[in-house]
Order: structure tokens, then C-alpha cells, then sequence
């Protein structure tokens, strides 16, 4: 189409792919408001403004409220799944950058976020049984994961309880850095964390 009247032609963007931003810029704009703001905080009307959309805009793509935070978490956790695979693609040598990047992963917003979603689940019956399928189907991903990138043999007595450990302590440091900055106390612990599993798993 050429220019008409001296104007050029306005590029439509397709209907779908109009949609598709949409839906994502709320799925991000709800990771951040719950990680910043907790559930309490975390209305559809609040996550609508963050991401440039209207109410009904927000509500046509997620009717509630408990649809819009599990999509979230969701979203953000498979984003978090390629992200990681991606930093190894061939395969990782060096168990402690593997170690490290795990441990990340519990240290960043998505955890932030998929806590205060745990804490809600724990008191709102419609979003638990949501909550707690999602984090099952998440925990298996991980762990499946994080056996590729340490070459564990769970095949061997105790290894798949080793990893399992590991990733449990792992939780345990994302939740230590929420009220503190935990960098130096994590970084020695993943050290220490490197050596055993290099000796746990061979």
C-alpha cells in the first residue's frame, strides 16, 4: 500500500499478536506487582496499570484474579526453564556455575513471587489445589533440570536424595535473602555446596 494523500499508511498490527502482548505484559506486570507488593497489595486494577491496560482489558484476558497470578507464576517459571537451559546448551562441566545458577533461581522475583503466592494459597481454598499443582509440576522440571546439568546417575543409591537435598537447601537460601542481603553467606555456602556434590555424585 503506498502513500495516500500525502500520508503514509498506518502499519496495522495484527489482532492476535495485539493480543498475545497484551496477555504478557500483564503476566509480567503481575510477577513484579507480587514480588514488590505481596498478594495483599497484588489487585487486578494495580497490575492492569502497570501494564499500560485497562481493567476489562485485564479481566477479558484472565476473568480472575487467582487466574492472573497462577499464569504468572507459570509463565515467568517456564521463561525461568528456557533461560536455564540456554546458559548450558551443550552441557555444563563445572558443577559450581551449575550450582550457581540453581541457587539463582531461587534467590530472584519469580521465587519472590511464587511465595507470596504460597502464602495466599495457604488461606484462599479457590487457589490452592492451583497453587500447589503448579509448584509439583515445577519442582519435578527442576529437579529433572538440574540432574542433566550436574550429570547425576540417579541410578546410584542415594544421588536423586542428594540432588533433591540440594535443591530443598536451595529454597532455603532464597528465603534467607528476603529480609536480608545473603550474597556473601550464599557464595560460601555454594562453594561448599560444589565440593559435595562433586564428591556425591562423582
Amino acid at each position: 500500500m503506498g502513500v495516500v494523500n500525502g500520508v503514509p499508511p498506518v502499519e496495522r498490527v495484527p489482532k492476535q499478536d495485539r493480543s498475545r502482548a497484551t496477555r504478557q505484559r500483564l503476566l509480567a506486570a503481575a510477577v513484579a506487582c507480587l514480588a514488590e507488593h505481596g498478594w495483599a497489595g497484588s489487585t487486578v486494577s494495580v497490575v492492569a496499570e502497570r501494564a499500560g491496560v485497562s481493567r476489562g482489558a485485564a479481566q477479558h484476558h484472565f476473568p480472575t484474579r487467582e487466574d492472573l497470578f497462577t499464569a504468572a507464576v507459570e509463565y515467568v517459571g517456564e521463561e525461568r526453564s528456557t533461560v536455564l537451559r540456554a546458559l548450558f546448551p551443550e552441557g555444563a562441566a563445572d558443577r559450581r556455575a551449575v550450582v550457581t545458577v540453581l541457587v539463582d533461581l531461587y534467590t530472584g522475583p519469580l521465587f519472590r513471587a511464587a511465595l507470596h503466592l504460597w502464602v495466599a494459597a495457604s488461606n484462599e481454598d479457590q487457589l490452592r489445589p492451583r497453587v500447589i499443582e503448579l509448584e509439583s509440576r515445577f519442582g519435578r522440571e527442576t529437579h529433572r533440570i538440574a540432574v542433566e546439568l550436574l550429570n547425576a546417575d540417579e541410578s546410584r543409591p542415594g544421588v536423586r536424595e542428594t540432588v533433591q537435598g540440594f535443591l530443598d537447601m536451595s529454597r532455603g537460601l532464597g528465603l534467607a535473602n528476603l529480609l536480608t542481603d545473603d550474597t556473601t553467606r550464599r557464595h560460601r555456602v555454594v562453594t561448599q555446596w560444589a565440593e559435595i556434590l562433586d564428591e556425591a555424585l562423582g
